[in-house]
């Protein structure tokens, strides 16, 4: 793997991952509506929920050259923390991203890093090739490039009888 590369692991499906964290938000929903004795709005409490839970990077996706080029904003986070599943329709990228204070640095007034887990899941527009895509890390960009998926259709022949 190159210097700044990262490792991706194509996979069949992300519905797995998108289970787990949509019943990880549904919990915490739930806790804040009890804890607020019920008063308050489901959506809100579902938003904030979300909020706590994760961390959506910024992307851009291009297509160019008979390939996917996806970027994503992930400063802040460690190259080996990033994890990069495939499929031949999907990408995910999570990270666990810590961040907390000292109080031997001095008391902090104002804070707007992220903290939780990073969770992000892209849909490609048209089938790739898993067994092909890259990723690489500089500078607090994720670049994953994906070849599209080359159509072949096999002729067959039909015989009479």
């Amino acid at each position: 793997m190159a210097k700044n590369g990262i490792g991706v692991r194509t996979t069949d499906t992300i519905l797995g991952e998108l289970d787990r964290l949509n019943h990880a938000i549904s919990e915490r929903a739930y806790s804040l509506f009890r804890d607020s004795g019920g008063i308050g709005s489901a959506v809100s409490d579902w938003l904030n929920a979300e909020h706590e839970l994760v961390w959506k990077p910024a992307i851009e996706l291009r297509r160019k050259n008979g390939q996917y080029e996806l970027l994503a904003a992930t400063a802040g986070v460690a190259a080996a923390d990033l994890d990069v599943e495939v499929t031949q329709d999907d990408v995910l990228i999570k990270a666990k991203v810590g961040h907390s204070h000292e109080a031997e640095k001095g008391n902090v007034q104002l804070c707007e890093f992220e903290r939780g887990q990073l969770f992000r899941s892209i849909h490609f527009p048209e089938r790739i090739d898993p067994g092909q895509v890259k990723a690489d890390y500089k500078d607090g960009l994720l670049r994953i490039t994906a070849p599209v998926a080359t159509k072949t259709s096999t002729k067959i022949d039909i015989k009479t009888l």
